[in-house]
């Protein structure tokens, strides 16, 4: 069974920072890159992971191009078109902040107190595709902040110093870069003003500013350039200086620029030979609030400044007019940024994981996505396979689509951490578990909290089961040990099942007996009779707690997990022992920063605390305290396959190794001494205790504790294509399904974008789309589909694979929305659906079909309610046109012939 990883739910947004490429979010998710279709509102995860959490993102002009850093300075350079690792490399410190130039030639890093600009690599294969082109060093602290001029001739770069500089790109004999000082706290972001600012000042009257520069305090300043001809300073024979530092008080003593001898005469386009000077000073004042985030767009002017309040401000330059005031939520905004066009804005929230894109001309969501704070402690797919629902112990459940990856409703009136989550049998309902005693029935048609179980006496429930006719709902407790059995249609409490002496964590209903399962913590398992009223049948006893209990589908097998790693297979019927499966070693693995023996060597504390059986009841999925979710062969008892579920390293239980050199009597050296603890980001998700990752632990403990990499819960899909586990991270789903995630391995040589225009022009159209398929670039895809004639349409759409209608119907979907030759367009979609309509028809449900159907069926409502409008206020027109038409055909028939009027 080849599974490949698909998706990401459920996960929280980490600080780092946030990208809009065309209709894109790219975000940082753990030590992923998340990117999401604004347009089709479609998620999926790059195939690619880094060493430790992504810091920093960012992505070339035209969108090729994308460099992914941890933070620890390990960076991925990815195709982002074509999904594909291209290089990996290392800075020797951890990079704040980075940017390509707006001609894409060039990278700039900020590498702790240094930037170091880049060439970027091109598409030809070398030993060392990224060369270094200049390191700067003038700053005395760590950098903050980059920005590129419009001619990327210049850097900006504000830094931890107060101060901000201005580098040239190449050297510039007897340029000194100057430092702009003035600040009281630190700068947050950089920003050269940009043309549009610098006209719009000219016509009210003012100085243009050059430059822009926010710090955490709320103060704006805006710079001014004086480009004058002063008289040069002696070169340097290196070309650097530390510069000479301005005042910002001080406006009239500032001194010129030193410049070179090429720029005598005043220059639009260069800093070299001037004077720099503060001409105003603007501060947001939001309460006491502090300035986290801060975004500028030259085109349109426009500057978005967000703060720790959760609210952020829209800004109008020069003239600092203000737009919008809104608040997201009531925690720091941690990211934000616009889009291309300057209409969308993105805002991240670290603290509660939530994604925001915003268009504020009219004023709408574009997006509004937000995962689980805590960890995501259950999880269960719905009986037809389009949703998966999640509870976690930030109290709230989530019901996501499976084929967006997208959360459409959030319940959150549980008052305490959800414990376990199930589908009633007819998936119009959630019910869900929690610790504040309740179990509650949530309705998925009008999303309303329709049913509340409750106990007599208050209880902790930690485990749920629905019985297949979705009649009866029993519910494990963990103070009392017993099981609560209502209807679901009434809510009366049917009856308490009082026999387990520990708590029960586990129920299962059989599928075809009227038998219900229970596991609990005083090392047995009960087998009950709950419709009849005889109470408990079996006790299956085992040497150790019992953690998790499953029902093959046939009914006619149990399995168990106990804390010593094994899993045990019962006939429930009888309550004899079919066999045991081994699993300790199995799911052994990974060292703890606290373990004081190597990982080889220590298998306690490794469980399975979580079972799932295939549809066909051959294979068992099993996952627990580990980073490693195993699946059995039930018939031969023996592992298939091991799938970790996470390599990020900056959680505790991923190494097998521990480097020996940073341990300590107290801990990790990493741990102790925290060198990024005044970063205010917090890059790992909350631990299960509460509060940030990383934060101090009890007075004398000592050091700091990270999240423990494990699976609290894995379910299949009733399709038996997909299968979940809810992580540290979040929900991982895998898929059956390799459309999902591009395969580099099927390009080849002739896979070029030249081959498929070439292979157009000689009128060989099938052969050219199916590359341009396979290429997954766009702009190739739409010259080609545009360059078949209309009378070849119908050959070149039956000739198309199965795998490849439905990219063809997203891509038409798409030209179709802004295309000029709607009916060409349309011509193709019907040919597509004629000649492949019993395959569309028959993977209506699929990931990939049902997007593409949907997505052109968007478009085709929209155009006909854009041409019945068009049509209805032009009705009268219309009809003049045609009366006029037939008035003026009858005119010309009555009208004698020439011929005639001769004779």
């Amino acid at each position: 069974m080849n599974y490949t990883f698909s998706n990401l739910l459920g996960a929280p947004y980490r600080g780092g920072n946030l990208l809009i490429h065309g209709n894109e979010l790219l975000t940082p998710v753990g030590n992923r890159v998340c990117q999401v279709d604004l347009v089709e509102s479609t998620s999926s995860t790059l195939p690619f992971e880094n060493i430790k959490q992504v810091r920093t993102v960012c992505v070339s002009p035209d969108g090729g191009l994308l460099i992914s850093i941890d933070e620890d300075g390990k960076s991925l350079l990815i195709n982002r078109r074509r999904r594909s690792l291209l290089h990996h490399f290392s800075f020797k410190a951890p990079v704040a902040a980075a940017k390509f130039s707006p001609d894409g030639q060039y990278i700039a890093f900020a590498v702790g107190r240094l930037l170091q600009v880049w060439r970027t690599p091109g598409f030809v294969k070398t030993v060392a595709p990224m060369q270094l082109h200049r390191t700067y060093g003038s700053c005395h602290d760590d950098v903050t902040s980059v920005d590129w001029s419009a001619d990327s001739k210049w850097i900006a770069v504000a830094s931890k110093d107060l101060s901000a500089r201005v580098f040239s790109l190449n050297p510039i004999e007897g340029y000194q870069p100057p430092t702009l000082a003035g600040h009281k706290d630190m700068p947050m972001a950089v920003f050269f003003a940009g043309k549009k600012v610098a006209a719009d000042a000219e016509l009210d009257g003012q100085e243009p500013p050059a430059l822009l520069t926010v710090s955490k305090d709320g103060a704006l300043f805006m710079w001014h350039f004086n480009r004058t001809t002063p008289t040069p300073a002696p070169a340097l024979a290196n070309g650097h200086a530390n510069g000479r530092q301005h005042e910002a008080d001080d406006d009239s003593d500032a001194e010129p620029m030193e410049v070179s001898t090429s720029a005598a005469s005043p220059q639009d386009d260069t800093y070299a030979g001037g004077q720099w000077r503060l001409g105003s000073k603007h501060f947001f004042n939001q309460r006491g609030a502090r300035l986290t985030a801060a975004d500028y767009h030259p085109a349109t002017g426009m500057l978005v400044v967000g703060f720790t309040n959760g609210i952020f401000d829209l800004y109008q330059l020069p003239s600092l007019q203000n737009i919008h005031t809104l608040s997201v939520s009531r925690e720091r905004i941690t990211a934000i940024t616009f889009n291309a066009a300057g209409n969308w804005l993105a805002i991240g929230c670290a603290a509660l994981g939530q994604l925001l894109v915003w268009e504020w001309r009219s004023e709408t969501y574009v997006l509004k996505q937000q995962g689980h704070y805590y960890d995501v402690s259950a999880a269960t797919f719905s009986p037809d396979g389009a949703m998966i629902a999640t509870g976690a112990d930030d109290a709230k459940v989530k019901v996501w689509t499976l084929s967006n990856g997208f959360c459409f409703v959030t319940f959150s009136e549980h008052s305490a951490p959800v414990t376990a989550v199930a589908f009633l049998p007819s998936g119009t309902a959630v019910l869900s578990a929690s610790l504040d005693g309740t179990v509650r029935a949530w309705d998925l048609i009008r999303y309303r909290n329709f049913r509340t179980f409750t106990t007599p006496n208050p209880v902790q429930f930690v485990s749920l089961a629905i019985d297949p006719s979705g009649e009866i709902l029993c519910a494990g407790s963990m103070d009392t040990f017993q099981i609560f059995v209502w209807s679901v249609k009434t809510a009366r409490l049917l009856d308490v099942l009082a026999s387990h002496e520990g708590p029960v964590v586990g129920l299962a209903f059989s599928p075809t007996q009227p038998l219900l399962a229970s596991a609990s913590w005083d090392k047995t398992v009960r087998t009950w009779d709950v419709f009849s009223g005889k109470g408990g049948i079996e006790v299956l006893d085992h040497n150790h707690d019992v953690l998790a209990v499953a029902f093959r589908p046939d009914g006619k097998l149990l399995a168990s997990a106990t804390l010593d790693g094994q899993i045990y297979l019962w006939d429930p019927l009888e309550g004899e022992l079919q066999g045991t499966i081994e699993g300790r070693r199995d799911i052994a693995g990974g060292r703890q920063a606290s373990d004081r023996r190597a990982a080889g060597n220590s298998t306690s504390g490794h469980c399975f605390t979580s079972l799932a059986f295939t549809a066909d009841g051959a294979f068992l999925l099993a996952g627990g305290a580990s980073k490693f979710v195993c699946m059995y062969d039930v018939a031969e008892r023996v592992m298939l396959r091991r799938f970790q579920i996470s390599h990020n390293r900056s959680l505790d239980g991923v190494l097998d190794q521990l480097n020996s050199r940073n341990q300590t009597d107290a801990g990790p050296i990493d741990l102790i001494n925290d060198e990024n603890s005044d970063d205010e980001f917090q890059l790992l998700p909350p631990t299960t205790a509460g509060g940030p990752a990383g934060a101090d632990q009890l007075p004398g403990t000592g050091g700091k504790k990270r999240p423990v990499v494990r699976s609290r819960a894995v379910c299949l899909a009733p399709t038996g294509r997909a299968w979940a586990a809810a992580t540290t991270e979040g929900l991982l789903l895998y898929s059956l399904d390799d459309g999902l995630v591009f395969d580099p391995t099927d390009l080849g040589e002739d896979a070029t974008p030249a081959a498929a225009y070439a292979a157009s022009s000689r009128g060989g159209h099938l052969r050219a789309l199916l590359i341009a398929l396979r290429l997954k670039d766009p702009d190739v895809m739409r010259h080609v589909i545009l360059s078949v004639p209309p009378a070849q349409v119908i050959a070149v759409a039956g000739g198309l694979p199965t795998a490849s209608v439905a990219p063809v119907l997203t891509a038409l979907a798409e030209y179709l929305s802004d295309s000029p030759h709607m009916e060409f367009i349309l011509e193709w979609v019907r040919a597509i659906c004629v000649r492949h309509g019993a395959t569309l028809q028959s993977h209506a449900g699929s990931s990939k079909t049902l997007p593409a159907i949907r997505s052109l069926q968007r478009v085709l409502v929209r155009l006909h309610q854009d041409l019945a409008t068009a049509c209805e206020s032009n009705l009268y027109t219309l009809n003049y046109l045609v009366a006029a038409g037939k008035a003026t055909a009858e005119a010309a028939e009555q009208a004698p012939h020439p011929e005639d009027v001769e004779q």
